[in-house]
């Protein structure tokens, strides 16, 4: 009888995998059958780093030394590491893929071992027992479908599967296959956009079981050094960079601390209740209530023992809202002042753990509310449909359809055009884009004066702003966004602000632009692509070569040189 219940088990939990897998293939597959003709995320994406990916594979520079540059790009003053390292496996997906092919498989990889990731977690470790079979397979689920920021990879969607194995570990259990995990994971995620913040939680985690009187589990503590000294060993780029480097790059000039604490109170909230771009979990409709309502079940009769890991989530979530918010605050300055490594590192990125902590605690929540009585046990299952249903309508297709397709913002055919007008070697001339991201000429192989990264030689930040100087002075937006960040390194204009995706149906002009194309020149500048039309481009030294449109562009590019 028993080992015929097992079976029974085991066959309904092979149901709900092929299931599972099915729903990740229906929510993947504009990826894979519309490829370039897809909608995706264009911020953080396509304006940047599915660029950087071509340039990288084409510069010659994957295995280039921790000194080297990218001639491609600011007069091949871009360090080699901005970039990233060459044993990170998604820059050989696009190296050796086609673009929309490597991101494709990026997705589908990511997911699948975010939602094992998260099942196992659950089943072993938080919700545990065949009962919960459904809410098990349900959050983890939802997880899989958060709409993760793409080129993080399994940065933060790798954390449940990686906080598993280590658990594992920590209880006496764990065998090779959690050491295997702990290996590969660092080749598919990133230390900076969420493991060091994990790996570090884990320190913080194995310390209190010492202090609980646990013992020192040395093979917590191990696995916990091993991981990140992986992480160390694959960034070693970021490494040398950061701990190295004595250039001053554009990070020197990074400012945080700079709100109030009425508007860092309202970053809590709006945190709280909405997420980040970049981790964004999609709970203020359906997670928050039912988590709030649990709670209350918790308070109302006194279920703090029972369930302790629940109320644990809930507020370290309430935590990292408010510690993300509070790394704003302008109270940090004379600190920021004294530790540089305060403004060049962002420790508000403690916020990334939230896809972890709210979809375990969404999953602790559900079985709060099924042992409340057979009702709220069917608003359970229900709002577990419900996240998922909900979390399909925020597929890239649906969400950025108004947005260029992968064809369109690259626009291939129409810079090809441009490049056999131009009819020279392109490594001859240098470009910047007005109203335009140059990332899109980046892709199309020109070099370009202006760019978007993260970090480069502070030297030529300031040598680029002298071109725009007249422009951000019109404009305190602007200026305060060059001058304090400046990780778009971009020909700003006064009359547009941060506006630089002006599509060819835009019956705007720039009037007034005023750039200094002296220093253009001695940079080496010889064309400007423009997304609109120059007015005044003679009293800015520039005449109008030619007009290109393509149908498969979302751009009108006028073409302006030097006189």
């Amino acid at each position: 009888m028993g080992c015929r219940k097992v079976s029974i088990e085991t066959e309904k939990e092979r149901k709900y995998i092929v299931f599972v897998l099915f729903v990740l293939v229906v929510y993947l597959s504009p990826l894979f059958i519309l490829q370039e003709n897809a909608h995706i995320r264009v911020h953080d994406n396509l304006d940047s780093n599915l660029a950087w990916y071509k340039v990288l594979a084409r510069s010659g520079e994957m295995f280039g030394g921790v000194n080297a540059t990218i001639p491609q790009i600011i007069n091949g003053q871009l360090p080699r590491n901005a970039l990233g390292t060459e044993y990170s496996i998604i820059v050989w997906l696009y190296k050796f893929l086609p673009t929309m092919i490597a991101y494709a498989l990026s997705q589908a990889l990511t997911r699948i071992v975010a939602f094992f990731g998260m099942y196992w977690l659950l089943k072993k470790h938080f919700l545990v027992g065949e009962k919960w079979l459904f809410f098990q397979i349900g959050s983890a689920l939802a997880f899989a479908l958060t709409p993760f920021w793409p080129s993080g990879m399994l940065s933060t969607l790798g954390m449940p599967l990686a906080l598993w194995a280590l658990l594992n570990i920590r209880n006496g259990e764990g065998t090779w296959k959690d050491y295997f995990i702990l290996t590969l994971i660092p080749f598919y995620a990133s230390i900076v956009l969420g493991f060091f913040f994990f790996l570090s939680v884990m320190g913080l985690f194995w310390l209190s079981d010492r202090f609980r009187g646990k013992g020192w589990n040395l093979r917590f503590l191990l696995a916990i050094m091993y991981m990140t000294a992986i992480f160390m060993v694959v960034e070693y780029r970021l490494l040398s960079s950061f701990l190295f480097s004595k250039e001053p790059n554009s990070r020197d000039e990074y400012f945080h601390a700079s709100l109030p604490l009425w508007r860092v109170v309202r970053l809590a909230f709006r945190n709280y209740l909405l997420g980040h771009t970049h981790v964004m979990t999609v709970h203020t409709l359906v997670i928050i209530p039912l988590t709030l309502t649990a709670i209350y079940f918790v308070l109302l009769k006194r279920l703090w023992k029972q369930e302790k890991l629940f109320v644990f989530f809930f507020t370290v979530n309430i935590l990292l809202s408010l510690w993300y918010a509070f790394w704003f605050y302008e109270g940090w300055q004379p600190l920021t002042k004294r530790f540089h490594f305060m403004d060049t590192f962002n420790f508000a990125r403690y916020h990334f753990l939230r896809p972890l902590v709210i979809y375990v605690g969404f999953a602790l929540a559900l079985k709060v509310l099924t042992l409340q009585g057979k009702n709220w046990a069917k608003l359970a299952k229900l709002s577990a449909i419900l996240q998922i249903l909900f979390l399909f309508l925020f597929n890239d297709e649906i969400i950025y359809r108004q947005k260029p397709t992968v064809e369109q913002f690259y626009a291939e055919e129409l810079f090809k055009d441009i490049k056999d007008h131009i009819a020279l070697p392109q490594k001859e001339y240098r470009v910047v884009s007005v109203a335009l991201h140059p990332a899109i000429a980046q892709y199309n192989g020109f070099y370009t004066l202006d760019t978007y990264n993260n970090f480069y030689p502070l030297s030529y930040k300031h040598q680029f702003r002298k071109i725009i100087e007249k422009e951000l002075a019109k404009n305190k937006t602007i200026r305060r966004y060059f001058d304090q960040w400046g990780g778009r390194c971009y020909i700003f204009t006064a009359s547009l602000g941060k506006s630089y995706m002006i599509k060819k149906d835009s019956k705007q002009h720039l009037k007034n632009l005023q750039l200094n194309t002296d220093i253009f020149k001695e940079m080496g500048g010889r064309y400007i692509f423009s997304a609109l039309p120059i007015d005044n481009a003679q009293q800015n030294q520039l005449v109008l070569d030619k007009i290109f449109v393509s149908k498969t562009s979302a751009w009108k590019i006028y073409l302006y040189k030097t006189l």
